[in-house]
């Protein structure tokens, strides 16, 4: 197999552990491209991004232009001659002056199967509509979004336990073995790339924090999916009389009831359930504001009086009736 020297350019922890497969690889990491340190935390300290963390600690030289107009920027790209880019959520537009620069191109691993949901947020967009698979493409990159030629794919099924997190954990591995493997075979991958189909494409914006608010108006199945999606990043509330609280973890019932949509219908032990639209979500783990993530069992130890069944969760702050 042929070493490449790659330039690899990511952020979050899904592209670190790319990162990571290519450092146990062959192929020699000669520059590595994150995002700038964001401010973050209660504090708003600046933190660096796992993918320059991981960087760092393995002795590599880190770049974090706020973006790649600049043509200095790209003089810096181009100095350190790369075979190859490899480009892994790293979250910044990259100019066609830049994909020209390494000789065999830009590769992207991108976290669905192309073309269904081009764009920022393909895995959350995967959950929220429902689909009963998913994967990862090697692609090809170009000047549009998501829109290049296709190397390969590898699918994985979305298993109805899965959120965010344990779907984008599933991804990245079957994303990292895709891609070495993909490396092994580049010539003959990048002969026979094949063309996305434009017709087929959909696209995963970035989720508004919005989107995460709970209609309890909605079947419990669709409310579930608003849960899953939101896991780590922009958790499904709602609110509880004046103070919004975040839902973790549920189940679906196709339960029937004559209910109002959000009456809290019983507890047990471990447990909520609550009217939807022709059905039932039974809640396994909440958040109160200013408090961490805790089991329903635990809540009703301390809250029991405002987790009565005849009480509301509501998608908007309103008096109980």
């Amino acid at each position: 197999m042929q070493a490449y020297d790659i330039v690899f350019a990511g952020t979050p922890e899904f592209a670190a552990q790319h990162l990571r497969a290519l450092l146990d690889s062959p192929h020699r990491i000669i520059g590595v491209y994150t995002q700038p340190d964001r401010a973050a935390g209660r504090g708003k300290q600046l933190q660096a991004s796992a993918v320059k963390r991981l960087a760092l600690e393995n002795g590599l030289p880190v770049y974090q232009p706020q973006s790649f107009r600049g043509v200095e920027d790209q003089q810096v790209l181009a100095s350190l001659n790369p075979d190859l880019l490899i480009v892994v959520a790293y979250g910044l537009i990259l100019p066609q002056a830049v994909l020209d620069i390494p000789p065999l191109g830009c590769l992207n691993v991108h976290a669905s199967l192309l073309p269904r949901w081009r764009g920022a947020a393909p895995i959350e967009r995967a959950l929220l509509a429902g689909d009963e698979r998913t994967g990862v493409t090697i692609m090809q990159m170009d000047k549009g979004l998501d829109t290049g030629a296709m190397l390969s794919k590898a699918t994985i099924e979305i298993r109805d336990e899965d959120d965010r997190q344990s779907l984008e954990s599933r991804l990245a591995q079957v994303g990292t073995q895709a891609l070495i493997e993909s490396l092994a075979q580049l010539p003959t991958l990048q002969a026979n790339a094949q063309t996305q189909d434009d017709s087929l494409s959909t696209y995963a914006a970035k989720l508004d924090k919005e989107e995460a608010l709970i209609d309890w108006n909605q079947p419990a199945a669709l409310i579930n999916r608003t849960i899953r999606g939101g896991i780590g990043r922009n958790p499904a509330y709602c609110f509880l009389n004046a103070e919004r609280v975040r839902i973790i973890k549920a189940t679906p019932l196709n339960e029937t009831h004559s209910s109002p949509a959000g009456m809290i219908l019983a507890h047990g032990h471990d447990s909520l359930r609550v009217a939807c639209k022709d059905s039932v979500l039974e809640i396994h783990t909440m958040q109160f504001p200013g408090k961490t993530v805790q089991e329903v069992a635990v809540l009703l130890n301390s809250r029991q009086d405002i987790l009565a069944p005849g009480n509301y969760l509501r998608s908007h702050i309103e008096a109980q009736p």
